[in-house]
């Protein structure tokens, strides 16, 4: 059973019928029992890092994200799950984050009139190296994207994935071992993000 934490940020219901999409069993939940139990992980998010985090900590699920990890869990983050993985946001005037993955979040900054804050819309994932999620993926497949901040990591070796925008190319995927993250909505990004989520459900 996949377990997809459910923290109040945003509408996850989506996430949860993605899932059943490709087959597998999925669950929202914020029962740390339940999230212990699970076989898989997943840690979505719609909204803004202070808040997000405020709630984790209410909900005691911090610990409990530890221990999937410490498990060795598949765990997958979706957009604003991807960016609370990192150390650091600058959002909400600056909150500090899981530390899973090193690194921070950055805001966009326009370059031009044409860039539109947030980023919002289908746009390319360039592949760095053949992520078993992206078995069946092709490279430069579109995905559906709704941000103003973008992950920075602080270690080559995370970067799956790439897109261009604001005059940047800025990391779009992440992944070490059993956990990985996309800032794209992988839910609301037809064929290919059922493709990943039903590889995820396969790990």
């Amino acid at each position: 059973m996949i377990a997809i934490i459910d923290y109040k940020a945003g509408n996850i219901t989506s996430v949860r019928l993605g899932c059943e999409a490709v087959g597998a069993v999925a669950e929202i939940t914020s029962d740390p029992a339940v999230i212990r139990a699970a076989s898989h992980v997943i840690f979505p998010g719609v909204g803004a890092a202070g808040y997000a985090m405020d709630k984790l900590r209410e909900s005691e699920l911090i610990p409990v994200i530890n221990e999937c990890l410490a498990a060795d869990k598949p765990f997958l983050g979706i957009c604003l799950g991807t960016q609370i993985l990192f150390e650091h946001s600058e959002e909400d005037g600056g909150v500090p984050t899981l530390g899973i993955f090193p690194g921070k979040v950055k805001k966009f900054i326009p370059q031009s009139r044409a860039d539109k804050i947030p980023h919002m819309g289908w746009n390319q994932a360039k592949q760095r190296y053949a992520h078993p999620l992206l078995a069946g993926v092709p490279d430069n497949a579109d995905f559906y994207f709704v941000h103003s901040y973008y992950t920075e990591p602080a270690l080559e070796s995370d970067i799956v994935c790439t897109t261009n925008y604001c005059g940047i190319e800025f990391t779009s995927m992440v992944g070490r071992g059993k956990v990985a993250a996309t800032q794209f909505h992988i839910e609301k990004s037809g064929k290919y993000g059922l493709q990943i989520l039903k590889n995820f459900a396969n790990i």
